[in-house]
């Protein structure tokens, strides 16, 4: 780039840091530090330089968390981060060198256009995302993840910026408790309450972030920083698609599950949300019939092997929603959403309708044929939503049919906090090739098989990730997923649980 956009001058404007850098403009200045418009002589080129405020210079904890930054950013090489070209000090002013960034912040954006376009607003979530994830890589928590923070280049492209602090993560991969730092429109709950914090701390502020940009505000306000803080950790988010309508289930899934109060309801990490976030932007797109902006530059880069319309995964509690809606989307987008034709009950060959998410909150095992359990201590796995844990089965080593081993089947008890018309299970394994059939109660859940009734749905030689339809009598509570043959292992039969979901009637 040739010229520049320049600002208001500023007190150093015309300064030359180190016989390299000359300060052309201030682009901004807070409450530590002015950055400015400069031309880096040497190169020739266009930079930016965050200037040490002179009187807090002599702070060493000011000045230590500057230098902080440069040595936090430095590591962190990627196209969604603003690079750090060079730092110095120049008789007593510390200074960082950026590459420029010629564009507005997303915050300009979002108040340019007050909503952006859903796929628009995916889009830069997963450029975001991006950035941080490689941030995260390195053990490094940005913990100040808002749109004032987040640069748009001339080409479209988002990149995250100003690590000022940013913390290492220590060996137990938390930063150190301390006073509450960050933006309080975006903070995240354990953050505004003083306690450690990891990277789903910046997962929460993602999830906030992406909500404003679909509602064009943020989730919570009050009277003062505080209580917009403490409205972070005692008060439900919104409800997004209530604030704007036409937002997808998957969309508003991601934003529900990034701003979980209790970080283990999070995602577990950055790769969890891209993952879920990819997806809703294909769902978005093909609802749309076509991408706007920086949201085709972004689809692209999607490897085709992880496109979830095409194909599935592993399904997480919110990826149920998901492959829902891509495969709902894409049948409307060939035309074929007017079939009311029989489409069959078995797993992945059907085509579920369309329904909400629904959190499930326990499961239990269930042996109540000659057995001592179901690695009981385990069964909480199979509802965190992370695809990376497991619940199984024990392994029975007269081969898969259970039969043989003298059993009709063994089980898994799913549960929600209140009846509901459940419309789909799906339910993501290691392995596929096994059998099951679905039961459904509204309360209890029954001690002995035979309380649980007449089967709700079923699947025959399940795929790895399937999606069983259920015909419920009537709203249930708990949902038993009974095996009567299991995945065949090289050292018997067994069936490793990643993760259920649940959908009901929307």
């Amino acid at each position: 780039m040739s010229e520049a956009t320049a600002g208001p001058p500023g007190a150093l404007t015309g300064t030359v840091l180190s016989g390299r850098y000359r300060l052309e403009s201030k682009l901004g200045s807070g409450g530590m530090s002015t950055v400015y418009l400069a031309r880096d002589e040497t190169l020739e080129r266009w930079v930016a330089a965050k200037v040490l405020h002179r009187e807090i210079s002599d702070q060493p904890d000011q000045l230590e968390r500057f230098r902080r930054e440069a040595r936090a950013v430095a590591q962190v090489s990627h196209p969604n981060v603003v690079a750090v070209i060079d730092a110095g000090d120049d008789g007593g002013r510390p200074y960082i060198v950026f590459e420029y960034v010629d564009g507005e912040t997303l915050k300009a954006r979002i108040d340019h256009a007050r909503r952006l376009p859903l796929d628009e607003a995916a889009a830069y979530a997963i450029e975001v995302g991006r950035g941080l994830g490689a941030a995260h890589q390195r053990r490094l928590v940005h913990r100040d993840v808002k749109p004032q923070n987040v640069l748009i280049d001339s080409e479209g492209r988002a990149k995250v910026t100003d690590f000022g602090i940013a913390r290492e993560l220590e060996s137990d991969g938390l930063t150190k408790t301390g006073r509450v730092l960050g933006t309080t429109d975006y903070v995240s709950p354990e953050q505004a309450m003083g306690q450690p914090v990891d990277a789903r701390s910046d997962i929460y502020s993602l999830g906030v972030l992406l909500y404003e940009m679909l509602t064009g505000k943020v989730p919570f306000s009050a009277d003062n920083l505080v209580g917009v803080a403490m409205k972070h950790v005692n008060e439900k988010m919104p409800d997004v698609q209530r604030q704007r309508p036409e937002v997808s289930s998957a969309l508003a899934a991601v934003v529900e599950r990034a701003t979980q109060k209790k970080p283990d309801r999070r995602y577990a990490d950055m790769s969890a949300m891209l993952a879920d976030l990819e997806a809703a932007l294909e769902v978005e797109v093909a609802r749309a019939g076509g991408s706007h902006g920086e949201a085709t530059t972004v689809l692209d880069s999607v490897p085709r092997r992880r496109r979830r319309i095409v194909t599935t995964r592993s399904v997480s509690v919110v990826g149920v929603l998901l492959v829902l809606a891509a495969v709902i989307a894409a049948l409307v987008i060939a035309g074929l959403s007017g079939d009311e034709g029989e489409r069959g009950g078995n797993g992945g060959a059907a085509q579920p309708p369309t329904g909400s998410e629904i959190e499930l909150t326990d499961a239990t095992d269930f042996d109540p044929i000659g057995g001592d359990g179901e690695h009981p201590d385990e069964v909480g796995l199979a509802v965190d939503g992370d695809p990376r844990t497991s619940w199984s089965t024990e392994t029975y080593v007269a081969g898969p049919v259970l039969a043989d081993s003298g059993k009709d089947g063994v089980g898994l008890i799913v549960e929600s906090d209140e009846p509901i018309d459940g419309t789909s299970i799906s339910i993501s394994t290691v392995d596929g090739g096994w059998d099951a059939n679905i039961y459904a109660a509204a309360s209890g859940p029954p001690d002995s098989f035979e309380g649980w009734g007449e089967p709700v749905g079923s699947v025959t030689d399940a795929e790895p990730d399937d999606i069983i339809d259920l015909s419920l009598p009537e709203d249930a509570r708990y949902y038993l997923i009974w095996f009567t043959k299991l995945a065949d292992e090289p050292d018997g039969g067994r069936v490793e649980v990643k993760d259920t979901g649940l959908a009901a009637v929307a």
